[in-house]
């Protein structure tokens, strides 16, 4: 059964994006792994409150990532 841990910085995306997230990874293991694992596909998506989490050394807020997006 696969398990997919997804963690985004809180505030960043949508409802309807994260369940984009979740449909997609979906998706990509059960063209990996057979349609037969679908239904035991488990994607959680968790997030992560901003500046609790940081990248060269540096925290990333949720200010700078909806900032860095190119909707």
């Amino acid at each position: 059964m696969p398990f997919v841990n997804v963690k985004l910085v809180e505030g960043v995306y949508s409802e309807a994006e994260k369940q984009e997230v979740i449909k997609k990874i979906t998706d990509v293991m059960a063209s990996i792994e057979g349609e037969k694992l679908r239904p035991y596909t488990w994607v959680v998506v968790e997030e992560v409150k901003s500046g609790q989490w940081g990248a060269g050394g540096n925290p990333v807020t949720t200010d700078l990532l909806k900032a860095l997006r190119t909707d």
